[in-house]
């Protein structure tokens, strides 16, 4: 047998493994020091909401009069049974918080899902169509746009009696033209590629060129905003709670919390504080994960990774 044959059977067969784009993302992104903090924060809140209230035999919304405005455990008068101390009608802040993130969560996300899909939807079309199209699809956003989220919040809400599912609509509502305009300005440069003038010339339908051609390249970009976005629609399901036409008592979420304690700031500031501070560590948390997404992206879109 030649040699170079021997050489070729008994040399061990390696496997070269190619590195994506969102790889060495995933690579440059996990290193940072503001990842894994943002990480361990939401990894925490998040288990914590998820897991606590089933263990627990204290009561989100039972009231104990006799309990009072117990000030947190950490303090002079307070109580381990009550770890973050109670409110005017003596429910527990700690578990009371907790749901409120879990609603905040649910409400946001979901928000955040359907502004996403609607507005890469009237992009995709409204870009790749151009025309009649894209005009209506764009005159329509325009005036999605022109309506003041407040205004849109207080004319739904008010006929429509405040729930989860309403606020959520709500707060889609007011997002998905920003999608949509993103996306129709990035499908517009990427229909004038030769890989998509090639796949209609091969006879390739309308249909199969945006979700299997253009998307991928469209999407991906707006996935990292829609990361921070979720930030942002907490903060304006805890303004609509805090003002009264969110979702309403006894379901707690943050904004009503906070408002139930800013008459008591001064002799149980907690009431407000604590459920304060847990909306502001979640949002910490999600903001340094969006950010150091975005971050090493932008560096591997730059050729520094």
């Amino acid at each position: 047998m030649p040699s170079d044959t021997v050489a070729t059977a008994v040399a061990p067969r390696v496997r070269v493994r190619m590195e994506t784009p969102g790889r060495r993302i995933w690579r440059a992104t996990h290193r940072q020091f503001e990842f894994k903090l943002g990480l361990f924060l939401l990894v925490v809140l998040v288990g914590a909401a998820l897991i606590y209230p089933h263990f627990t035999k204290l009561s989100p919304t039972r009231m104990h009069i006799m309990q009072r405005f117990w000030p947190p455990a950490f303090l002079p008068g307070g109580h381990w049974t009550h770890l973050l101390g109670t409110d005017q009608l003596g429910r527990d802040l700690f578990l009371r918080s907790l749901i409120g993130l879990q609603n905040a969560l649910m409400i946001s996300v979901s928000a955040v899902i359907i502004m996403f899909v609607v507005g890469a939807i009237v992009g995709l079309l409204a870009g790749f169509y151009g025309g009649i199209i894209d005009t209506v699809l764009m005159r329509i956003t325009d005036a999605q746009l022109a309506v003041p989220v407040i205004i849109l919040a207080i004319t739904i809400l008010t006929v429509h009696r405040p729930s989860p599912e309403s606020v959520t609509l709500v707060l889609a509502l007011s997002g998905w033209p920003g999608y949509a305009r993103v996306v129709r300005s990035v499908t517009l440069a990427e229909r004038q590629r030769e890989y998509v003038r090639g796949a209609k010339i091969l006879g390739a339908s309308p249909i199969r060129i945006m979700l299997q051609m253009i998307a991928p390249n469209v999407l991906p970009p707006i996935a990292f905003v829609a990361v921070l976005d979720i930030a942002r629609m907490m903060i304006f399901e805890a303004i609509l709670g805090f003002i009264g036409i969110g979702v309403q008592p006894p379901t707690p979420t943050f904004g009503n919390i906070i408002a139930d304690g800013r008459q008591y700031l001064i002799n149980a500031w907690w009431i407000s504080t604590m459920p304060g501070a847990f909306l502001f560590l979640t949002l910490l948390g999600i903001n340094l994960v969006g950010s150091s997404i975005e971050r090493a992206r932008n560096q591997v879109l730059e050729g520094r990774i």
